[in-house]
C-alpha cells in the first residue's frame, strides 16, 4: 500500500511511542520545500512535553516550511486576504495613489460586506456570481468594479498557492448596457460660449463673489487639446508655448485628490501614452494668451489655473463652477467629458480614428471608437456612384414600360 503523501511545507500526523525508559517519543514526517520527506523525532516525560520539544526542533530546522508574512491559508477569512492584497499593492508600489485608494474603497464597500464571514475556500464561483448579479441589478459599474478587485485579490491567493483556482474566472460575463458616445454639435458649442459670456457679464456689478473667468478658458483648452479636465487643470506655465509659429501645450500631469486628502498635481497623466505635446488651434491659443496676460508674470512651474487661494483646482470644483455658470441655459446639461468626445469625433470625421486616438493619448483605437466617437449613421455617398456605374441603366426600359402600361 502506498504511503500517503504530505503537501510541501506541512507535517504528517504525529506518532507516539513509549520507550523502555518510560519516556515518550513523538515522530512526524515533514515534507520540505525540496519535496523530500524527513522524519523528525523528540522525546519527553509526557506526550505534551515531547510534542512541545518537537515543535521547538521544527522551528529551528532549516527544512521547516517557509511562512509568508500573512500566513494565509484556505481557512483564512476573506478580510485576511483583503489586508494581504492591499499590503502587496503597497509593497510593489506601482499603482497611482488614486487607483490604490479606489481599489480599497471598492473591495471594502462592494465586496467585504458579502464575504467578510466566509473562509477563502468557501467563496465559490457560485457565490461570486451571485454577488456580481446582485450588484449588476443596482448598476453595471458596481458589478464591474467588484469583479476587478475580486479577480486581483484572489489572483494573489492563487499565486501564493493558498487556493488552486480563482473563483472569479468561472463567473458569467458582465454585459455592458448599450450606449453611444455623443459629441456636441457646432451650434451647441456656440450656445455654450454665449451662455458663459452672458453669465460673466450678467454678474458684473452685483454683490457676492465674481464669476470665475477661468472656466471659459479651460473649456477652450479642452476643445483645443482633447485633454482630460484633470490634465488641463495641471498645466504649468512651462507647459504652454504661444510665442512660436505653432503654439503648443504639453500634457505632462494631472490634478488628483485621494479620498479627502488635499488636491495636488500628479507629475504624470493617467497613462504613459497620455504624456504628449499638442499643437493647439488659434481659438485655444488666443484664450490662453488672454488668460496669461491677466495672470501676469508667474514662475515656470506655477499652475496657470488655480483657486482664489492659489491652490490646485479640483475636478469637482470645476464641474460645480461650470454647472453654476450654465444653469438655466439650453446647454445646462453639458459636462466636461463631452468636450473630449467632441474633439475625438471631429478628428475622426476629418482624418480618421488613428489620428483621433493619437490626439486623445489612447494606446489603441478601440478605446477611442467605443467611448469617444459618435457613430456616423450617414453612409458615404460614394456608394451611390459605385452602384450607378456597376448596375445602372440609363434607358430604364423596365421602368418606362411599367409607367406606359
Amino acid at each position: 500500500m502506498a504511503r500517503p503523501r504530505i503537501a510541501v511545507g506541512t507535517y504528517g500526523s504525529p506518532n507516539y511511542v513509549t520507550l523502555p525508559s518510560g519516556r515518550i517519543q513523538v515522530e512526524v514526517r515533514l515534507r520540505a520545500v525540496d519535496g523530500r520527506i524527513r522524519k523528525v523525532k523528540s522525546t519527553g516525560r509526557s506526550k505534551a512535553e515531547a510534542l512541545r520539544r518537537l515543535k521547538v526542533k521544527l522551528s529551528e530546522l532549516t527544512i521547516a516550511p517557509a511562512k509568508t508574512s500573512t500566513a494565509l491559508t484556505a481557512d483564512s477569512l476573506f478580510p485576511d486576504l483583503v489586508d494581504a492584497w492591499l499590503q502587496s499593492l503597497d509593497d510593489v508600489g506601482r499603482l497611482a495613489a488614486s487607483t490604490r485608494y479606489t481599489y480599497e474603497k471598492d473591495i471594502r464597500n462592494l465586496v467585504l460586506p458579502a464575504f467578510q464571514h466566509f473562509a477563502l475556500r468557501e467563496i465559490t464561483v457560485r457565490k461570486v456570481d451571485e454577488l456580481l448579479k446582485n450588484l449588476r441589478k443596482l448598476s453595471y459599474n458596481r458589478a464591474r468594479k467588484a469583479k476587478t478587485v475580486l479577480r486581483l485579490a484572489f489572483g494573489l491567493a492563487v499565486r501564493w498557492e493558498v487556493l488552486d483556482r480563482n473563483p472569479v474566472h468561472g463567473v458569467e460575463q458582465l454585459h455592458r448596457p448599450p450606449r453611444q458616445a455623443k459629441a456636441l454639435a457646432v451650434d451647441t458649442i456656440e450656445d455654450l460660449r454665449a451662455a458663459l459670456t452672458q453669465f460673466q457679464v450678467g454678474r458684473e456689478g452685483k454683490p457676492g463673489p465674481k464669476p470665475d473667468p477661468q472656466i471659459p478658458v479651460i473649456i477652450e483648452v479642452m476643445l483645443g487639446t482633447s485633454a482630460r479636465i484633470g490634465e488641463v487643470l495641471a498645466l504649468r506655465r512651462m507647459d504652454v508655448e504661444l510665442e512660436s509659429g505653432l503654439p503648443t501645450v504639453r500634457i505632462a500631469g494631472t490634478v488628483i485628490q485621494v479620498g479627502r486628502g488635499p488636491v495636488h498635481r500628479q507629475g504624470h497623466p493617467k497613462t504613459a501614452k497620455s504624456n504628449r505635446t499638442v499643437t493647439i488651434p488659434r481659438f485655444a491659443a488666443d484664450a490662453l494668451a488672454t488668460h496669461l496676460s491677466r495672470l501676469g508674470p508667474i514662475e515656470p512651474d506655477a499652475l496657470i489655473f488655480s483657486t482664489r487661494r492659489g491652490t490646485p483646482m479640483s475636478t469637482n470644483n470645476f464641474r460645480r463652477a461650470l454647472a453654476t455658470q450654465l444653469k438655466g441655459s439650453e446647454v445646462g446639461h453639458v459636462t466636461p467629458h463631452a468636450f473630449r468626445r467632441t474633439v475625438a469625433t471631429t478628428i475622426d470625421r476629418a482624418r480618421g480614428i488613428q489620428l483621433a486616438a493619437e490626439l486623445l493619448g489612447h494606446t489603441n483605437t478601440e478605446i477611442t471608437r467605443i467611448h469617444y466617437i459618435e457613430p456616423n449613421v450617414i453612409v458615404n455617398p460614394t456608394t451611390a456612384d459605385i452602384l450607378e456605374a456597376a448596375l445602372g441603366n440609363s434607358s430604364h426600359p423596365v421602368i418606362e414600360e411599367i409607367e406606359l402600361g
